[in-house]
């Protein structure tokens, strides 16, 4: 046997291994085993780098474990016993599937006596979230996946400083990636000087040691803020100006952000609670106290919090349930749109019933690949009857989906596979008329500020710009 020979059986029985991992991968599409398969057989070596770096949903072993440990130890708090009971809040029997379907994925029941508002803009949630720092009496904790040290980002920096000075517990948790920028600048050891506890979620060191052990893609996208068990924010924006200076071509960045008191709070509590032990090992035993005042204004609400150690398929069954609810008005806005097959059909089935559905998307994205990706779906939405709009007043950074004026749905999450697999989201979905009502207005200002894509333009793209948005979107089962 020639070392030709030797190397070429060893190369073909390594390339069958990888195609077999492939194959015996569980919860993947069929369509992604086949871009895989393609990749491994037709790139010698670079196709199997390429698999074992992005092939899996993998924050490796032992992340993985902990995070189940740490997420079983909080369900066991007696504080927390009762939210895997039934409910019986006021909530019509049209919607009991969707929070029921969010209820299973965290064990976080509806809860009533919630109070929220709409902040104006992005200017508006900064000085709100400084303000109750300034008023804060005991802890605040805050999870940023991108902080920057832009004015935004310093105006909140400066209050947790002192904050930390008068005695508040404060701790700040980054996305090791996402806020890189942050944690490399003197204003992180400024943080730990003052006082404030800070952490990084899934650091990854050595890039190359770290794809040995799992994907090092896999991000804390969570925005999650909350101040004394009694305040918490929810949605698209992350602790920086809306000129978003690593992006500042696409600025404004324009986000969507509602704060509520109530009961709620303590759900956004206990997401931050686990991402803050997986990051420190510290465990927080904030749950017993119960700091909201009772108000008038209901709001049932629940918090979904989704990611690779929840349970497999968890945020896009949030999306089709979402769709199925609608009879009458779906209204989605997102930055990012890759839908999958099934969020893909729901949308075209809720059309061809009726639904009057709506989808705004930035006319100009940050991201050239989920552009195409997006531009090669509107065909089909197109022809099933949704209607589409592009927004040209800069980067439509916000993440709503709103349900016959009385549903709502914001937070972190995409309408893409990232969010689908990859990241740590946190949404809040609630039955509020009054919210969703204002809600859909400042989504009506969006459409207004947008350009209507018809489908006799989309019919007369050319060929080869038909053929690179359908191509990148064959593309996207493996990324």
């Amino acid at each position: 046997m020639t070392w030709t020979t030797f190397f070429i059986i060893v190369h073909y029985t390594i390339v069958l291994s990888v195609v077999g991992r492939v194959m015996l991968r569980p919860y993947r599409e069929p369509s992604s085993r086949v871009a895989w398969m393609l990749v491994v057989a037709s790139l010698p070596l670079l196709g199997i780098l390429l698999y074992f770096m992005f092939g899996e949903t993998n924050i490796g072993f032992k992340r993985a474990e902990h995070m189940r440990h740490i997420q079983t130890a909080l369900f066991e708090n007696p504080h927390l016993s009762g939210i895997r009971e039934s409910f019986s809040i006021e909530i019509p029997n049209r919607y009991h599937p969707l929070f029921r379907n969010a209820q299973s994925i965290n064990g976080f029941m509806p809860v009533s006596g919630n109070q929220s508002e709409l902040m104006r803009d992005s200017e508006a949630t900064i000085e709100h979230l400084v303000s109750d720092i300034n008023q804060a009496q005991k802890h605040v904790h805050l999870l940023f996946y991108i902080w920057l040290t832009d004015a935004s980002g310093l105006k909140v920096l400066n209050a947790l400083i002192d904050a930390a000075q008068r005695g508040v517990v404060c701790r700040v948790l980054v996305d090791a990636l996402g806020s890189r920028s942050l944690i490399k600048s003197k204003y992180w050891s400024t943080l730990k000087n003052a006082g404030v506890h800070t952490a990084c979620a899934l650091p990854i060191g050595n890039p190359l040691i770290r794809m040995l052990f799992g994907r090092i893609d896999l991000r804390n996208h969570r925005k999650i803020m909350v101040i004394d068990n009694a305040i918490t924010y929810c949605g698209s924006q992350n602790c920086a100006d809306a000129a978003f200076s690593p992006k500042p071509k696409f600025a404004p960045w324009v986000d969507v952000v509602v704060r509520f008191t109530g009961p709620i709070v303590m759900q956004n509590q206990r997401l931050f609670a686990s991402d803050w032990q997986a990051a420190t090992q510290e465990k927080l035993d904030l749950f017993e106290q119960n700091e909201y005042q009772p108000v008038t204004h209901d709001c049932p609400a629940v918090v979904v919090g989704t990611g690779p150690t929840e349970r497999y398929s968890a945020m896009p069954d949030v999306f089709i349930m979402l769709i199925g609810c609608a009879h009458n008005k779906l209204t989605i806005t997102t930055p990012y749109f890759v839908p999958n097959e099934p969020i893909l059909n729901a949308l075209c089935i809720a059309a061809h019933n009726g639904v009057h559905v709506t989808l705004n998307v930035p006319h100009r994205n940050d991201s050239w690949v989920v552009a195409a990706a997006s531009r090669s779906y509107y065909q089909i939405l197109l022809k099933a009857g949704v209607q589409i709009f592009e927004y040209t007043g800069g980067l439509l950074h916000a993440k709503l989906f709103t349900i016959d004026n009385q549903v709502t749905m914001l937070g972190s999450a995409n309408l893409d596979r990232r969010s689908f697999d990859l990241n740590y989201e946190n949404n809040i979905i609630l039955y509020d008329q009054n919210l969703t009502e204002t809600i859909v207005e400042r989504q009506q200002t969006f459409i207004q500020g947008s350009i209507p894509v018809t489908l006799s333009e989309v019919q007369a793209w050319a060929t080869p710009k038909l053929l690179w948005y359908n191509t990148v979107a064959t593309m996207g089962p493996i990324l």
